[in-house]
């Protein structure tokens, strides 16, 4: 089957889409966009987290034919222009990247917690990042990031916010 989604801002289609393949799948080695992470396949870590219409999903646990006519923002998509959003290079001044393979979910479920709640309470933040598992660090590092982004974003003037 052939599935037509927006993905990024931008149209996009996959051909010869078997019916059982993830969105994740098809996003990784279909569309070339590896920055969601394929690491449990089952939904519990949050790595492949994308904005599927708006909304955080584990991109492994959607057919790729749910996706028809809808629109994808992965981690690629934060910052279309190349240079990193506010939310990104918070996590790099932050130190909240560690190995890498939690970062993409971590930080599309952190920009959609932003998009929603500017001034988000450390209630929020860990609500929105529950998730997303890291093995690496003990999140403090991750929830300074998200404070960091937020801080920022409410300092920017509202058409700068990447």
């Amino acid at each position: 089957m052939r599935v037509r989604l927006t993905v990024n801002g931008r149209a996009r289609e996959a051909d010869d889409v078997w019916e059982g393949e993830s969105l994740l799948y098809v996003l990784r080695e279909r569309l070339g966009l590896p920055g969601s992470k394929n690491a449990c396949e089952q939904g519990e870590c949050g790595s492949c987290t994308v904005r599927l219409d708006g909304v955080p999903v584990c991109a492994c646990l959607v057919a790729a034919g749910q996706a028809e006519g809808c629109e994808v923002v992965t981690v690629e998509g934060l910052a279309p222009e190349g240079e990193l959003s506010t939310v990104q290079r918070a996590f790099v001044d932050a130190g909240a990247v560690q190995c890498g393979f939690c970062t993409p979910g971590l930080l599309v479920a952190a920009d959609d917690l932003l998009d929603r709640n500017p001034k988000p309470a450390d209630a929020d933040i860990r609500e929105a990042l529950s998730g997303n598992l890291c093995r690496c660090t003990g999140y403090e590092k991750i929830m300074d990031a998200v404070r960091l982004a937020a801080a920022r974003r409410c300092a920017e003037p509202e058409g700068d916010r990447a």
